[in-house]
C-alpha cells in the first residue's frame, strides 16, 4: 500500500471503489455520494485543485481504492488535520485502512515535524468516533453548532495526537500491523485498542 497526492485519472479506480458504498457512508461528508463516473471525476478535480487541502489517493495493488486529506494546514503552528476519508470498499474494515492511517499520520509527525495532528467529525458520526479512538487520537470535546452541512447544524468533535503522543503510538499501531499479529486468513490475533 502507498500514498501519493490524487490525481484525475485516479477517478475511474475510485468509482469502483466507492460504487459499492452506502448512502449512509456519505451522510457526514460535505459531498454527495457519487451516482457515476463523471460525479466521481468531479469529486477527484475538486480535491486535487483545492489549495487549501492535500488529497491523498490509498493505492491497493496500484489501484486507487480511496482518499484521505490534510487540510487546516497550518504550518506556522505546526498543527494539521486528517479529514475527507473516504474509504472504497476494498479498504473498509481491513488492516489496510489503518495501514492509510499510519501512514498519513507518520508522513505528518515524522516527515513534516508537525506538532499536532487533528481529527474532526460530526458528533453523530459514531463510526468515525470510533475509529479517532482506535487510532489512539485524545478526545478533547464537542464544538456546538460549529458548521452547517448539507442544510443542518453540525456539532463537531475534536480528537488530537500530539508529538509527544506520537512514540508510543506509533510503536502500538506499527505492532497491531505487523504480520505476525494476523493469522492465515488475516484475522488480527490482538486488537487495535487503548
Amino acid at each position: 500500500m502507498t500514498l501519493r497526492p490524487v490525481v484525475a485519472d485516479d477517478a475511474a479506480d475510485l468509482w469502483d471503489a466507492w460504487e459499492g458504498t452506502a448512502e449512509a457512508d456519505w451522510t457526514y461528508l460535505p459531498m454527495e455520494r457519487p451516482t457515476g463516473p463523471h460525479e466521481t471525476a468531479a469529486i477527484i478535480d475538486a480535491m486535487a485543485s483545492d489549495p487549501s487541502t492535500v488529497a491523498y489517493c490509498v493505492l491497493v495493488n496500484g489501484s486507487a481504492a480511496g482518499v484521505l486529506s490534510l487540510m487546516r494546514i497550518d504550518p506556522a503552528n505546526g498543527t494539521v488535520e486528517i479529514g475527507a476519508v473516504i474509504l472504497g470498499t476494498p479498504l473498509r474494515r481491513t488492516a489496510g485502512s489503518t495501514q492509510a492511517q499510519r501512514l498519513l499520520m507518520g508522513h505528518v509527525l515524522d516527515d513534516l515535524g508537525y506538532r499536532r495532528l487533528e481529527w474532526k467529525c460530526d458528533a453523530l458520526n459514531a463510526p468515525s468516533m470510533a475509529a479517532a479512538e482506535r487510532l489512539g487520537y485524545t478526545f478533547e470535546g464537542v464544538f456546538r453548532n460549529a458548521v452547517v452541512t448539507k442544510g443542518r447544524n453540525r456539532d463537531t468533535a475534536w480528537w488530537s495526537v500530539t508529538d509527544a503522543e506520537w512514540p508510543a503510538l506509533r510503536r502500538r499501531l506499527d505492532a497491531w500491523l505487523d504480520p505476525g499479529n494476523f493469522d492465515a486468513d488475516g484475522q488480527q490475533l490482538t486488537r487495535l485498542g487503548r
